[in-house]
């Protein structure tokens, strides 16, 4: 188990201890802190540095808070409000494109790897230009919102944060400069987004959670007050008895509002915690839990917020992946537990799982246990005329087990054609290599 970070404290240490550095941390900030921390902080941003003596002390308040005291009081007490939420759609959404059949050609038995690698490359360039027609122009994603049990219910757009940054993480996997480029923007809507000292929450009439705030942190890790982690002594205060990371954060002075569906220890949200705080004793109780999940074959039906063991099992190779050593010794056991879940084809029920799997399959090393050239041709027959991939259940409960909240459903061709391009990228490389 690797030491806690613990970024501001580190600086107190040594600037009390070093006296070099204590002159140039109050010299140049932020060179001085990009230096000692191996980090880049991000353009636009100012960090000041005080030394406080024997006759001079400093009180540093939060900044103002992004909504007026009657937005929030409304927020505050209007949760359980249909009207209140109401105000939180957007625009109606158009009615759910069908998906065309699939039909998997014999290309992937003729091509040549380069040809199928080329033919990738493709699908992921029409992908990334049907994503940037999509974002907003604050650089936000957008989702639908649907009622699995109920169809009459109107669909509506969503642009939470959570959303962009769910999709932004898969899309970093891919190399290209349109990527970079929507990455860019999703980081700017993100920066807007949070609430001090580092937060985020899905709906404005729902609290913080932490599922929001470890994928939003996971992008915006060049912000100051990420990467000094003024955000983390909040969340560690965050678990349950034992250890492990419960879902909201609520204020010592707010409702309650989500008790009603308050399943907590979800393996998704943990490991998604687990990937943003990195491998430290705080963490290690967490990851003993999903270890033992996956050891015991336990995940199915676990998540309330995720539908699908592959969604599981992709979160937790992410954060192998991102907090190494952690969740390390199940390296070899998912892989089994991955490829056990396949169809009589070789896929998992529908594309963005079969995405999923593959990209869970890249992180742990075991992306040639699977056949490539099949798996590339899958993908790109399942790609629509306007290079988006179908609209697909990505969250919520697909098996309605938590009542009316949970007939809720979130989706969109948006958040599939991300994890689309973000297998696509590590199939085209293994073609290559």
């Amino acid at each position: 188990m690797t030491e806690p970070m613990d970024a501001t404290a580190r600086l107190r240490a040594k600037a009390g201890r070093d006296p070099d550095f204590r002159a140039r941390l109050l010299a140049n900030p932020k060179q001085a802190i990009e230096e000692e921390l191996g980090l880049k902080l991000a353009e636009g941003h100012t960090v000041h540095v005080h030394e406080e003596t024997d006759t001079a002390a400093h009180l540093v308040i939060p900044p103002k808070d992004k909504l007026s005291a009657e937005e929030r009081e409304e927020a505050r007490t209007g949760a359980t409000s249909l009207e209140f939420l109401t105000k939180t759609m957007h625009d109606p959404a158009p009615p759910r494109r069908e998906p065309a059949p699939v039909s998997v050609s014999a290309r992937a038995r003729k091509a040549s790897p380069d040809a199928l690698a080329e033919a990738a490359r493709a699908g992921i360039q029409r992908g990334l230009e049907f994503l940037e027609s999509t974002l907003d122009e604050n650089g936000a994603w957008h989702c639908i919102r649907f009622n699995l049990a109920r169809p009459e219910v109107p669909r509506h757009f969503e642009r939470p944060p959570f959303v962009s940054a769910l999709c932004a993480l898969a899309l970093e996997s891919c190399d290209e400069a349109r990527a970079r480029t929507i990455c860019a923007a999703t980081r700017e809507y993100l920066g807007q987004t949070m609430e001090h000292p580092g937060f985020w929450r899905y709906y404005l009439h729902l609290p913080q959670d932490l599922d929001s705030t470890a994928l939003c942190g996971m992008v915006l890790r060049s912000h100051p007050w990420i990467a000094l982690e003024r955000n983390v002594p909040r969340i560690l205060a965050n678990r349950d008895e034992d250890g492990r990371f419960t879902t909201w954060v609520l204020a010592p002075d707010e409702p309650d509002v989500v008790a009603s569906f308050r399943i907590e220890a979800d393996p998704v949200v943990n490991a998604n915690v687990v990937a943003y705080l990195g491998d430290r004793p705080e963490t290690e109780d967490c990851q003993r839990w999903l270890e033992t999940l996956i050891m015991e074959d336990d995940v199915e039906g676990r998540s309330k917020w995720y539908p699908g063991t592959v969604t599981v099992y992709y979160a937790c190779t992410r954060a192998m992946v991102r907090a190494q050593p952690a969740l390390a010794k199940l390296r070899p056991l998912l892989a089994d537990r991955i490829l056990g879940l396949r169809d009589a084809q070789g896929d998992y029920g529908d594309v963005l799982h079969t995405a999923q799997a593959v990209s869970a399959l890249h992180n742990i090393g075991s992306l040639g246990r699977i056949d490539t050239r099949r798996t590339v041709d899958m993908l790109l027959a399942t790609q629509q005329e306007d290079g988006s991939w179908p609209e697909l259940l990505a969250f919520g409960d697909q098996a309605l087990k938590w009542g009316a909240v949970g007939q809720i459903g979130h989706g969109s061709e948006s958040v599939s054609s991300a994890f689309c391009i973000e297998a696509l990228a590590h199939l085209e490389r293994a073609l290559r290599a």
